[in-house]
Order: structure tokens, then C-alpha cells, then sequence
């Protein structure tokens, strides 16, 4: 019986390890391309901390707008002079006596207590006026900033994901001649075994077969940091699996060829826009240093209650304080100061220049790499045709080999050297794809069309 009771909870025990590995199996996420950028703009940290700058530019912008509202301090204050300061006088001069007749005399009695309220409020300050109408630039040029981030994320996220796409159709394809090869051999051995076929034949198939498995181990690792790379990109766990639906890349050839079509427009690229709020945050900061040499004008004023004894007893009594207040206008005029406002103004000026000299820069990088990428686009268009020919031609001839050699009236060697170049015919064409998803992503960026 305890045997019995043993082996059952053994088998419980079994059955629930069993069911928590079971339960721990994710099953793989199905993204598309929009997906994943959806997911990257969300979940990337890069994006996260751009987001973050937006939220402690609004915290700096509500800093500056608090230099315009009143302030308002309180103070309650209780002293206990432990030695008061003495003031010295001539004794006999109150008396009217010749002589000097210097004596001590503390004014301050030994307990004082005071409570005040007091404010104050800015009527101009030609900085802080500036400062105030330049936050929403400021805010712009956060969330532009952020817009950059974006689309950094987006083309990235872009090329990641068609590269893994193509990495998979490159290692199902692979898996795909390798089985073939594989079963190649055994007809061989079986054949030589039969006295029909030589040594150096299945010799020179199992070569190939190895080539074959190491382009599969090679790919299949290329395919897993492929992987890695876009869930990175992604800000993705890269213990998630994960299956791609967006695999068809020829679809998209209606979409490349359209891009050769369109026409830059600077607005719509981030960068551009960037350098544009830049300048104008640079200008503001000349109005500010400007106004900087006009006088400010701010109004105070101060209510409150003291009071003063030799007893702290009658000191804490509220009745004894004596209500005093007090209101005024400041008017400060700078008149001098190093000479600081004068550099600060020269600095922002060229900061003016500097923004400008960025902005028709940009303009010729945009410029520039807007063709690059059109050149590079048609170029790679037209190679990859090429490419898709060559390869439609080593499947026929691949597909005339086997035809032959289960005929009975053609070689293993034909076979295995027909198979050698249609793997090279494919090796050739994903890479002149792989080449057009590049173009078509640096194209997209440079037209500022990666939303």
C-alpha cells in the first residue's frame, strides 16, 4: 500500500512539472511589418526616453511661466537673544557733561517674536516675456526631436524585419535542397551497393551534403541573430517567439517602382523641420538677450505682526503683536555686468548663423541622398530582375537534370552541379532583394515617407 501511494505521488509530481513546462510555452507571436512598428513605438527605449523629454520639456516650459506669476512666501519667527548686541554711547553727552563717558546699551529686549506674509509680482522683464512666448517653440522642438526617433526606429524596424524574411525563405530553401541532396546519396550507396554506380559518385554527393549542411547551420544562425536583431529593434523580450506574416517581399514591387515617381518636399522630413524649430528657439534667445538691457519692473508688498518683551510668556501672547504692512514698486535697470549680456547676445547671433548654415545642409543631404537612393533603387531594381531570371533558368536546368537522371540517361554529377548553381542563382537573388528593401528604406527616409 505504501508502495502504491509512493508511486502515485510520484506520478502526480510527474504530471505536474509536466503540465507547468507545458503551461510555460509561449506560443509564437504572428507580426506583421505595422505590427512591429507599432510595437518598436511603444516599447523601445529610445522612443520611451524621447517621450520622456516631451514630458520634461513641459515641466521646464511650466518653470519659466512660473517667473510671471505672483510669489507668495509666509514667515513666523521667534528669537531668544542669549547675549544681545550691545550698541556703545557717550553717556555724557545725554547729560550735557564735558568728557567722555562711554557706556553699553542693548536696544534689543531678550524675546521677539514676528509673523509676515509677503509678495511679490513681476510687471515686465523683457527676458522672462520672451521666455514666455518661446515655450511652444521649446515644446516643438521636443516633439520633433522625438518624431526623429521615431523614424530612426521605423527604418530600422524596416530593414530588420525583410532581412529576417528573407532569411527564412533562404534557410527553408536550403533545408529544402539539402533533403534532396540527402536522399541523393542514399540512392547512390543503394545503387553502388548494386554494383551500378562508383565510389567517387557518392564520395562527391557526400561532399556536397556536407556543403549543404554547413550553409544550413550558417543560415540558421544568421536567421536566429536576424531574429534577435529585430526583437532588439523592437524593444521585444528575444525570448518571444515569434512568426512573421508579411513574407511575400515581391509584393511590394508596385510600392518601390511608385517611389521612383515622387518628389522631395523638405516638410515632410523630420530632420528638416528640426533644424527649422531650432533656428526659431535660436531667435528667440537673440530677442531675449536684447531685452535683456531694459529695465524690469515688479511690485512687492509685506503684512505682518511682532512684537518684543523681556518675558517669553508675554512674548507668545498674541494679543501684545502690532500689525505693520508695507507696499512698494522696484524698478532695476542694469547698467553694468562684465559685460556678460553683451557675449550672451553675440553667442545667441551665432547660433542664429549656425542654424541657418544646419538647415541649408540638410536641405543638400536631403537632396543628395535622395538621389543616391534613386540611382541605388533603379540599379537594384534592375539587378534583381536579372537575378530572377538567372534563377528561373537554374530551376529549369535543375529541373531537366532530375528529369534526366530518374530517366536513367543522365548523371548524379549533372544533378548535384545543377543544384550547385541554382543554390548560387538564389544566394544571388535574395541578396540583390535584400538589396532593393535597403534602397527602398533609404528612399522612404530621405523623402520623409517612413510613417
Amino acid at each position: 500500500m505504501r508502495q502504491f501511494i509512493l508511486s502515485l505521488s510520484i506520478l502526480i509530481l510527474f504530471v505536474f512539472i509536466v503540465s507547468l513546462k507545458t503551461s510555460a510555452q509561449q506560443s509564437p507571436v504572428p507580426l506583421s511589418l505595422d505590427a512591429c512598428i507599432d510595437y518598436a513605438l511603444k516599447h523601445n527605449y529610445a522612443v520611451k526616453n524621447a517621450n520622456i523629454d516631451i514630458q520634461i520639456q513641459h515641466a521646464q516650459n511650466n518653470q519659466v511661466l512660473a517667473a510671471a506669476y505672483p510669489r507668495i512666501n509666509g514667515k513666523v519667527e521667534l528669537d531668544d537673544f542669549l547675549n544681545p548686541m550691545k550698541t556703545f554711547i557717550d553717556a555724557n553727552q545725554f547729560a550735557g557733561k564735558p568728557g567722555h563717558n562711554i557706556q553699553p546699551l542693548a536696544f534689543t529686549l531678550p524675546y521677539a517674536g514676528s509673523a509676515s506674509i509677503s509678495g511679490s509680482q513681476l510687471i515686465f522683464d523683457g527676458s522672462v516675456w520672451v521666455a514666455v512666448k518661446a515655450r511652444n517653440a521649446v515644446m516643438e522642438l521636443a516633439r520633433q526631436n522625438a518624431e526623429v526617433t521615431n523614424e530612426n526606429i521605423r527604418y530600422s524596424v524596416f530593414k530588420a524585419y525583410h532581412a529576417l524574411t528573407i532569411a527564412y525563405r533562404q534557410y527553408d530553401i536550403i533545408k529544402s535542397s539539402l533533403g534532396y541532396a540527402r536522399k541523393l546519396e542514399n540512392d547512390l550507396i543503394i545503387t553502388q551497393q548494386n554494383g551500378l554506380a562508383e565510389k567517387i559518385e557518392v564520395e562527391r554527393t557526400d561532399v556536397q551534403v556536407n556543403n549543404l549542411a554547413s550553409d544550413s547551420i550558417r543560415i540558421g544562425n544568421l536567421l536566429s541573430v536576424s531574429e534577435q536583431v529585430l526583437k532588439y529593434q523592437m524593444g521585444m523580450d528575444i525570448n518571444t517567439p515569434i512568426v512573421l506574416t508579411d513574407t511575400n517581399v515581391e509584393v511590394r514591387k508596385q510600392e518601390i517602382n511608385s517611389l521612383l515617381d515622387r518628389q522631395s518636399d523638405y516638410t515632410r522630413v523630420p530632420e528638416y523641420n528640426l533644424m527649422q524649430t531650432a533656428l526659431l528657439t535660436n531667435q528667440y534667445n537673440v530677442k531675449r538677450y536684447k531685452l535683456a538691457a531694459i529695465p524690469s519692473l515688479s511690485a512687492f508688498g509685506n503684512l505682518g505682526y511682532n512684537y518684543a518683551d523681556y518675558s517669553l510668556t508675554q512674548t507668545l501672547n498674541p494679543g501684545n503683536y502690532l500689525f505693520n504692512s508695507l507696499i512698494g514698486l522696484q524698478l532695476n535697470v542694469p547698467i553694468f555686468n562684465g559685460l556678460q549680456r553683451i557675449n550672451q547676445l553675440r553667442e545667441a547671433k551665432l547660433n542664429v548663423e549656425k542654424s541657418q548654415n544646419n538647415i541649408e545642409n540638410i536641405k543638400l543631404t536631403i537632396d543628395f541622398q535622395t538621389a543616391q537612393s534613386r540611382t541605388t533603387l533603379r540599379n537594384s531594381i534592375l539587378q534583381v530582375q536579372s537575378q530572377h531570371r538567372n534563377l528561373d533558368l537554374a530551376n529549369d536546368v535543375l529541373d531537366l537534370a532530375q528529369k534526366k537522371y530518374k530517366a536513367g540517361v543522365g548523371s548524379n554529377q549533372e544533378v548535384s552541379q545543377a543544384q550547385t548553381d541554382q543554390l548560387r542563382a538564389q544566394t544571388n537573388y535574395f541578396s540583390a532583394l535584400m538589396d532593393v528593401i535597403n534602397a527602398e528604406a533609404d528612399l522612404k527616409k530621405a523623402l520623409g515617407l517612413l510613417k
